[in-house]
């Protein structure tokens, strides 16, 4: 099947009497893998997916990447580009049951006609465990060619044995220049786009749109089609700067509290502060409170971030943050953003030292390899009766009798060398205690 030759019958007729109703992103959708806009690392001339669509050999595959990024619209194409029968599920509205229809359909088929049965899964991060369950067996068969497709992250949301048997394929975002292509070929198009309008769209405000869209090709789209809703009924010309940005202004945020942008946007969130780049910090910080992130999520992350990657060479940051944490609870949003921000600006450009992270993860290696051990007996507790008898406290030298200096004495348990766990930087507050911890008579210097 020749996936250059005439398009495919995919904006059918009835589509195309409603194109007035129809969503322009839905009616843009590509009808050849020629037309298909982005993703050229799968659909490239030559490569392995856009030959197995070609020969119609297709397997198992889980489509994964942001919105608008194509996934559902390719699935769509190769649901007409295949000699294999297509039927289509929504893992919101369906069940297990719905689920063995299709699997029942899919041994007729291949008894009465020799043809395989191509079974697309939206959303398929939303069926459970049992569902997902349901189809390994039909799905290492053969029985069944399974294309999923989700916004989340597969290794979170997808049953390890699953994935085993299908192929991960990663949509990313369009380019600005893909996006270009999208919108000029929306306003080029006479047949299914805005072509017989007569409207145009200046530099200025497509670069308005590219940017809000944020690779996500059906935003863009929305969001042309919103400005020229605003438009006088049969205006023809150029689309009004205004209009445009008031559609750019009412893009949805993708953010998802329980999803994989969560995970993202937090991890370069910690990222940015532990950087030192507080601008992007900050930009981060806006990303997760502008998704609906709660901010005491924020505020935890910033009390662990204090004593994880600055600790001791700023130690008044902890107090800082756990200042912030409580003034979250206290204040709330909206105003608490500003109670965040202040903390996110001082924990970026705080001197940063991993010194106290570093050290309680080698002191619990060593208790995890090694076992507990007993204090040495002049360290053990002196204070109950019969205590002295078993020799507690026993040549125990008080600090506070040596000018509460550190004293000589064994500390670690009998049998075990001395470590040094806590090596301070020289940056912060920590340079001096480097110093304290090196002119200390006794203790090796490493």
């Amino acid at each position: 099947m020749d996936p250059s030759s005439e398009p495919p019958d995919l904006f059918s007729e009835r589509e195309a009497e409603q194109a007035g109703t129809t969503p322009l992103a839905y009616r843009m959708r590509p009808l050849t893998l020629d037309q298909f806009v982005g993703q050229e690392q799968l659909l490239a001339e030559g490569g392995s997916l856009r030959r197995a669509i070609e020969a119609d050999r297709l397997h198992s595959m889980i489509f994964f990447g942001p919105p608008g990024t194509g996934k559902t619209s390719l699935a769509r194409l190769i649901a007409h580009l295949t000699s294999a029968e297509f039927r289509q599920v929504s893992a919101v509205s369906s069940g297990v049951a719905d689920l063995r229809r299709v699997f029942a359909e899919a041994e007729d088929t291949r008894r009465l006609q020799g043809r395989r049965l191509l079974l697309f899964v939206d959303e398929i991060h939303r069926f459970s465990k049992s569902q997902q369950d349901a189809l390994l067996p039909v799905v290492e068969s053969g029985l069944v060619t399974l294309i999923g497709a989700t916004t989340e992250n597969p290794y979170f949301e997808i049953i390890p044995p699953l994935l085993s048997r299908c192929e991960l394929l990663q949509f990313e975002p369009l380019s600005r220049d893909e996006l270009r292509r999208v919108l000029e070929h929306a306003l080029a198009d006479r047949e299914r786009g805005l072509g017989g309008s007569g409207l145009q769209l200046g530099r200025e405000e497509m670069e308005t749109i590219v940017t809000a869209a944020g690779g996500d090709a059906r935003a863009a789209l929305s969001m042309l089609e919103a400005a020229v809703a605003m438009l006088p009924e049969g205006f023809q010309g150029k689309i009004s700067a205004s209009a445009v940005a008031e559609a750019a202004a009412r893009k949805p945020i993708f953010y998802q509290k329980a999803g994989d942008a969560h995970y993202d946007a937090a991890s370069a969130f910690i990222k940015s502060l532990r950087g030192s780049d507080a601008d992007a910090a900050l930009y981060w910080l806006a990303t997760m409170l502008a998704g609906g992130e709660d901010p005491r999520f924020i505020a935890r992350r910033m009390v662990i971030f204090a004593s994880e990657d600055i600790g001791n060479a700023d130690p008044r940051v902890l107090q800082v943050a756990t200042s912030v944490a409580q003034a979250v609870e206290f204040v709330g949003l909206p105003e608490c953003r500003i109670n965040l921000a202040q903390g996110v600006t001082y924990l970026a450009l705080a001197p940063k030292s991993n010194a106290s992270y570093r050290a309680i993860e080698e002191a619990l290696g060593d208790v995890r390899k090694q076992g507990s051990r007993r204090p040495p007996p002049h360290l053990r507790d002196a204070h109950y009766r019969g205590a002295a008898e078993l020799g507690h406290g026993k040549g125990y030298k008080y600090p506070h009798d040596h000018e509460g200096a550190r004293v000589e004495q064994e500390y670690f348990p009998p049998g075990m060398q001395p470590r040094r766990y806590y090596r301070p930087v020289d940056r912060g507050f920590e340079q001096r205690l480097r110093r304290r911890m090196d002119e200390e008579p006794g203790e090796d210097a490493d």
